[in-house]
């Protein structure tokens, strides 16, 4: 039954039929009409941010850390341009949100309107799909659709942009019982044949791994992915997206694969004769030199995205479908082939990574000088919270020592940015997560570069009542530049020193942001400052950790070079041909 409304009403009531619970938002002028009935909507929460792209991160980090699709709202023109950073993050990550744009009225489309942009032309590349809207009539179906899209399949961002005339004019409010998309539709189950022929590829190999990828988490898939392991007993890795889909403490677990990988994941891939690709898109830093990546393995490539399949590495079994569907599939399948008997032998390998696993441990060195240790401080946070935390990092070195350090054992509890590498992404991601986990316990593991980048959306917070945790990694400067200067350009530090020891005062901003400011320098201190963070849920907290300016992140494959090429220090490198260093 229709219903006679002006177009802002009618976008807020799909809005309303589409189950939104909360919009990170800034209103302007061509978004205006939306705000007043938003004003009085009874389930729709709006949290004003104090900058559009933490609205868009904010939106990601409630995504990921409910697995709901979220939802960021801004004007035209430069408000519309401020999500293009976070639309562009989703894009890569395959976050479900839907992100909604006023836009200047319809006859001035093309003119150079005031605060008019072509949003719809600039996301193009960065969304998934999106839609420009002038007519009121089409915004419930807009709005259907782009919930729809965002969430099935491989998830990612959706833009609807609507004009100011179309959000003023009046119009018969209808939801679409059903959606009509001819041209849409995502493949759930997976070819039975192609299950058969990965499962007999599976248990004919010797040197097996499941190489998993984030899709696992986005398909709802971790138990399934854990029934698969211990039905086949093949050794798992889990990329910097996959995190928490595997637990960390699982005897088949061997760490995380890549760029810092650990030696067991990335020694694993590269003398596989068989790699299981489920979710995941053979990433550049995952993979190191392309060409030398898993040599001598044959490829099973499970993923909901028929795009990504053969698209960096030939395929010898493709598997279009959901992550949580191929899973359950291959299990089954693969125990009736090892029922048949038709299971090669595969203890040597497992004991072989095992030696791996066990001589080459994720480590650091404690500083010379008597400075703090970011990884220790990491380590102890995460010992300290626990698995049942949700723990978001920025980018750079903190972003890599908190994958290394922190245990995972559940999914949704690591949120980075891992495809884009976008800076700032901590601390709204973080604010969004606790918004849609509010009895979880929320760490932004963040970096003075980072942090200076999105620290604004800390007075959000407090005045939404958002108590995240900011475990700011204070090196002074931008580390992982840092450390590829003094690797690759002869220590000459060129505009990466921040002076962050010096100013801010990081305390004195969090004061100022009506949040807790703590200081801490010394291993010492460590344990009772993190204790003193988790006692105070009141408003947010934010610790500013002064650690050594010259800690590295090891292992590491230098950018560009074969996995083959892996140290574990700066100087060492495994010696992978001897196996269990027998």
């Amino acid at each position: 039954m229709s219903e006679r409304m002006t177009g802002s009403q009618s976008l807020v009531r799909s809005l309303e039929h589409a189950d939104v619970e909360v919009v990170f938002g800034i209103p302007g002028g061509a978004i205006l009409p939306a705000y007043d009935p938003l004003m009085d909507s009874k389930q729709i929460r709006h949290i004003l941010v104090r900058h559009e792209q933490g609205a868009g991160h904010a939106a990601e980090g409630y995504a990921t850390a409910t697995g709901k699709v979220g939802v960021c709202m801004a004007t035209s023109g430069p408000g519309a341009t401020n999500l293009v950073t976070a639309l562009a993050d989703a894009y890569m990550d395959s976050v479900p949100i839907v992100a909604i744009t006023g836009q200047v009225g319809a006859a001035a489309i093309g003119t150079d309107a005031f605060q008019e942009a072509d949003i719809r032309g600039i996301t193009f590349p960065i969304t998934k799909h999106n839609y420009l809207i002038t007519d009121p009539a089409e915004i419930p179906a807009a709005i259907a659709e782009a919930f729809h899209i965002a969430a099935t399949g491989r998830p990612g961002p959706v833009l609807v942009d609507i004009s100011k005339t179309a959000l003023q004019a009046e119009t018969e409010f209808e939801w679409p019982e059903r959606l009509e998309m001819p041209g849409y539709r995502p493949t759930r189950k997976p070819n039975n044949r192609q299950i058969k022929q990965a499962a007999k590829l599976i248990t004919a190999s010797e040197k097996p791994v499941l190489y998993v990828g984030g899709g696992v988490i986005k398909a709802g898939a971790a138990a399934e992915l854990r029934m698969m392991a211990e039905t086949s007993g093949i050794p798992v890795v889990t990329t910097l997206m996959a995190r928490g889909a595997f637990p960390d403490d699982h005897e088949l677990h061997l760490g995380m694969p890549g760029m810092h990988g650990s030696v067991a994941a990335v020694g694993a891939l590269q003398k596989a004769d068989l790699l299981i690709a489920v979710g995941t898109r053979f990433d550049d830093r995952v993979t190191g030199h392309l060409d030398s990546f898993a040599p001598n393995a044959r490829i099973i490539h499970a993923d909901v995205d028929p795009a990504e399949i053969g698209k960096n590495k030939p395929v010898d079994v493709p598997i279009v479908g959901d992550a949580r569907e191929i899973l359950a599939a291959l299990a089954v399948a693969t125990q009736t082939e090892i029922e048949k008997g038709e299971r090669a032998d595969i203890t040597a390998w497992r004991e072989r990574v095992a030696g791996w696993k066990t001589n080459y441990p994720l480590g650091y060195d404690e500083p010379d000088d008597g400075t703090l240790s970011p990884q220790y401080v990491i380590e102890r946070l995460g010992e300290l919270a626990g698995p049942e935390a949700i723990y978001c990092a920025g980018v750079g070195q903190h972003q890599m020592w908190a994958s290394q350090f922190i245990r995972f054992e559940n999914p949704r509890t690591w949120l980075n940015s891992g495809g884009a590498g976008t800076m700032g992404y901590a601390v709204p991601a973080a604010m969004g997560a606790k918004v849609g986990v509010p009895d979880a316990t929320v760490w932004a593991v963040d970096g003075d570069g980072c942090f200076q980048m999105t620290n604004q959306e800390l007075a959000t917070c407090t005045i939404n009542n958002i108590p995240i945790k900011v475990a700011l990694i204070n090196n002074s400067a931008l580390g992982m530049v840092r450390q590829w200067q003094t690797l690759f350009y002869s220590e000459r530090y060129s505009n990466t020193d921040l002076n962050s020891h010096e100013f801010p005062d990081f305390v004195k901003l969090a004061e100022a942001y009506g949040a807790v400011g703590l200081r801490c320098e010394t291993a010492e201190e460590v344990d009772a400052t993190i204790e003193k963070a988790m006692s105070i849920n009141d408003r947010p907290v934010v610790v500013d950790f002064r650690v050594h300016k010259d800690a590295m992140v090891w292992p590491m494959v230098a950018a560009g070079m074969s996995n083959d090429e892996i140290k574990y220090a700066r100087d060492l490198a495994p010696e992978w041909e001897r196996g269990t260093e027998e």
